[in-house]
This record gives structure tokens, C-alpha cells and sequence, in this order.
């Protein structure tokens, strides 16, 4: 996260409403990610991050 409080691409798009582990859910009902990159995040490099922040932004736009 930026100084000014903007997020950057590679931060977590987690916003506290998880489904994937409090429910079971695949894709989480919050930030859209599935179970598994919501369990692997802080295993991912930088540009994994970014390409899933990208695809999330895009889906959104879409929506």
C-alpha cells in the first residue's frame, strides 16, 4: 500500500469478507479470488500478484 493509502497491484485484494475460509466457498464472495490463490498469496511473487489484481479489475469492469 502506497503512503497516501492507494492500493498497489501487488497487494492483497482482501476486504475482510472471506468466504473461501470461513464457508468453503471456491471463489470468494469479497475479492473474487479462488480458494486456492487466497491460500497461496503470500507465496506469490510480485508479478503473480499484479496478473491476478489485473484479471480481478478486469471481471469487475465487465460486471
Amino acid at each position: 500500500m502506497k503512503v497516501n493509502g492507494e492500493r498497489d497491484l501487488t497487494d492483497s485484494p482482501c476486504i475482510g469478507i472471506c468466504s473461501t475460509t470461513n464457508v468453503g466457498d471456491e471463489v470468494c464472495i469479497g475479492c473474487h479470488r479462488t480458494a486456492q490463490e487466497v491460500i497461496m498469496w503470500n507465496s506469490y511473487t510480485d508479478q503473480q500478484r499484479i496478473e491476478i489484481n489485473l484479471r480481478l479489475q478486469n471481471q469487475n469492469e465487465k460486471n
